[in-house]
């Protein structure tokens, strides 16, 4: 199994995916936006995550975005820094072709969905097995991803998750199912080099101190200094500074998880000014919604630009 730059704890954007105006992959901003995030700190990247649009885009593309994220991170200096690629399909055989091609594009790791367009007919033997497969198949670690809104409502126990983590190449997991008990119980339950993540900047704090590593966060593609000052604030003990930012972080990832990968593309578009087409068929906001996204994600863009600015 090939290991390249290990996990830590910390903060991960699940980047956005970009595209010009004819639909094709905007490759250029793909770079640009993954030197920005590295820039703002965060802890490593993640495509092809929810927020990335993975099932709007074919093999080769998923391949051409992970690997213009590796290269423009190493361009800019920052070869440490860990790519994740989501590598969730509804067959084992097609999870493990995508964690391979993860492999060959630079990916230091992927993260796993559990299949569940047939969700009826895959018991909890089958699952495990799944994840067993892939984890044997994949040249690189794998991380579980709970996400029931994303999985037909299938939703993965803690005793699920601590069992899987048995095999030496899961590594981790993000929940973005928001129990912070099963966050609690997995974070105590497995290895003390396994990595629990919770699956939403609204929780960070929430995630820490019941013991997890940090957050996967899609609204860091905005935000990602503010999201990165929340948990130096509270490794550093300051918990009622943790607690005021944490608050402003949950109401824009508020405006973020009612409006989703389209609300975050706009708020880019808006305030950085590129990134906000998605790919059909969904289409950008209208003027009007556009309008009152921005306004939305003020509070915590104000935040990011006094923290820029320090």
């Amino acid at each position: 199994m090939t290991k390249r730059n290990p996990l830590t704890k910390g903060v991960y954007v699940p980047t956005v995916a970009f595209f010009l105006p004819d639909e094709e992959v905007d490759i250029a901003t793909v770079e640009k936006h993954a030197t920005y995030l590295a820039k703002s700190g965060v802890t490593g990247l993640v495509t092809q995550g929810s927020n990335g649009e993975a099932v709007h885009l074919d093999y080769e593309e998923r391949k051409a975005i992970t690997a213009a994220t590796r290269r423009a991170l190493d361009a800019a200096g920052y070869m440490s820094r860990p790519v994740i690629a989501g590598c969730g399909a509804a067959s084992t055989r097609e999870t493990i072709k995508l964690c391979k091609d993860a492999g060959v594009s630079g990916a230091d790791a992927v993260l796993v969905l559990p299949p569940s367009y047939y969700k009826a007919l895959v018991d909890s033997e089958a699952l495990h097995a799944h994840f067993q497969a892939v984890a044997d198949a994949s040249p690189i670690p794998v991380l579980i991803y709970n996400f029931p809104g994303a999985s037909s409502g299938l939703d993965l126990s803690s005793d699920d998750i601590i069992a899987m983590s048995q095999h030496p190449n899961i590594i981790g997991c993000k929940l973005t199912c928001g129990n912070t008990g099963k966050l609690a119980r997995v974070a105590a339950g497995t290895k003390p080099e396994f990595l629990t993540f919770g699956g939403s900047a609204d929780f960070t704090l929430q995630t820490l101190v019941a013991g997890g590593d940090g957050i996967i966060g899609g609204t860091a593609n905005l935000i990602p200094r503010s999201c990165v000052h929340l948990v130096d604030l509270y490794s550093k003990g300051k918990l009622e500074e943790a607690q005021k930012v944490q608050a402003v972080v949950a109401r824009a990832d508020w405006a973020a998880i009612r409006g989703g990968f389209i609300a975050v593309k706009s708020g880019l578009q808006s305030y950085r000014g590129y990134g906000g087409l998605p790919r059909r068929p969904c289409v950008v906001p209208s003027a009007r919604a556009a309008t009152a996204i921005h306004d939305e994600f003020r509070e915590g863009m104000d935040l990011e630009k006094e923290l820029e600015k320090a």
